[in-house]
């Protein structure tokens, strides 16, 4: 019996699974989905409740769409219904959106490993266990006190998320390594260190692995050796270490890397060289989410100025420029001529993805709910009630408390057969059609 569900499930990848079994759509992490979504809103289809907040987004394959939560749990799904089929429980946090192929499910752990699942079961095949994981961390961080502390970025909110590519599976660690190991037998093939936390998913593309580092810099490594091809540095902010890092994941398209920076830049850099092409300012926003490109548009969401851009590919210059009133750490999927994202408003927007106007968007029940708490009248967010109680880092870790309490949804949304489907904070999955 089990066998043959391993068949069903193989088969069942063939028609429309390419696209979404893995983080932002494939291992170029272009965000362009084959299937189209939808152009109006007509509903939540099914719901399911998860254990804990969610920021990964999920995977589709053969029937089953698999998220996981902060509490450590992973589920599968059925795609049509939202049932449940199996559940793995992790010791720790899975901030790590999974990639399935047609032997395994492979997610990174907040323990610092990479995980490989049976589709069928949700069992182990076998875990590789990294050196370990953190946070970005650093003195005088956002310039909280006390200065001379070291501390933890609540806002270094996700996880590598692996790319598994030519009989490999790639990903970050918080140990600063970004790591190549056997996808069967999860034995490591080679490890390249940068000089800080690796939470970027890396994008893998004819030979080339592409990741970025808290470190500030890109880096292009060979996929086969792990040798350093080039390196694209980045800004820097020795002083709070605010403007600095690569924690968006790269996109790569016509020999193109488009990356987002916690230095307020978009950028595009030759494939080939490391050499830059365009950077676009985000007027000192971090751009979180990783760039989703097509047809000649690269469209991406900021932090504070609560944007979601679309550029012209070849020049940088500016598109459209969508207002979505709070932060935007989603990434964008683009499906049928809708670009569709989350916001920390609890807000999921589809708009046009040549106009950027306003299709249509879903607001979670609990951002219904507390709405007059945190958002003012408009969906923005209410400044009154994120004001400081501490006055020192703690204080980052109650807005994340808080965003929970509006069902923010930091997760990226997944199209496939004419649904959308998004995890929030709130710990609920949709699928909204």
């Amino acid at each position: 019996m089990r066998t043959l569900a391993i068949i069903s499930i193989v088969a069942g990848l063939a028609p429309y699974a390419l696209s979404q079994s893995t983080f932002h759509g494939n291992s170029a992490r272009t965000g362009s989905y084959q299937a189209s979504g939808p152009v109006r809103f007509g509903g939540v289809q099914w719901s399911f409740k998860a254990q804990g907040p969610i920021v990964s987004s999920a995977a589709i394959a053969g029937g089953l769409v698999y998220v996981a939560d902060y509490a450590g749990y992973l589920y599968a799904l059925d795609q049509q219904t939202g049932a449940e089929k199996w559940q793995f429980k992790s010791s720790r946090a899975i901030a790590s959106s999974p990639a399935v192929t047609d032997k395994a499910l492979y997610f990174v752990s907040s323990v610092g490993g990479l995980a490989s699942l049976d589709l069928v079961s949700g069992k182990p095949n076998w875990v590789f266990v990294a050196d370990y994981d953190k946070k970005f961390e650093a003195k005088n961080l956002h310039g909280y006190p006390p200065a001379a502390q070291t501390i933890p970025d609540a806002w270094d909110v996700f996880v590598s998320s692996p790319a598994v590519a030519e009989g490999r599976a790639y990903f970050g660690s918080g140990d600063g390594g970004v790591y190549a190991v056997d996808a069967d037998s999860g034995v490591l093939q080679w490890k390249f260190s940068t000089g800080d936390v690796v939470h970027s998913s890396p994008a893998v593309v004819d030979g080339t692995v592409y990741i970025g580092s808290w470190d500030g810099r890109l880096y292009a490594i060979d996929a086969d050796t792990g040798s350093r091809k080039w390196v694209f540095q980045g800004g820097q902010d020795p002083a709070i270490h605010n403007q600095v890092g690569f924690q968006s994941s790269p996109a790569v398209v016509d020999g193109v890397v488009y990356v987002g920076s916690r230095d307020a830049h978009v950028y595009a850099i030759e494939a080939g060289t490391g050499v830059k092409k365009w950077d676009y300012p985000t007027s000192k926003s971090w751009v979180i989410g990783t760039p989703a490109v097509y047809e000649g548009t690269v469209y991406v969401g900021t932090s504070d100025s609560s944007r979601f851009l679309a550029l012209d590919a070849k020049t940088g210059k500016l598109k459209f420029n969508f207002d979505a009133k709070a932060y935007v750490f989603s990434s964008a999927a683009l499906a049928g001529g809708s670009a569709y994202f989350g916001c920390h408003n609890g807000k999921l927007y589809a708009v046009d993805a040549r106009t950027g106007d306003l299709q249509w968007e879903f607001q979670t029940p609990l951002s219904k709910q507390n709405s007059g708490n945190f958002l003012d009248p408009s969906g923005r967010l209410n400044q009154d009630a994120f004001v400081p109680i501490f006055h020192d880092f703690q204080d980052m870790y109650i807005d994340f408390y808080r965003f929970t309490q509006i069902g923010a949804i930091m997760a990226s949304p997944v199209v496939d057969q004419g649904v959308v489907y998004v995890g929030s904070m709130d710990g609920v999955f949709y699928a909204l059609h």
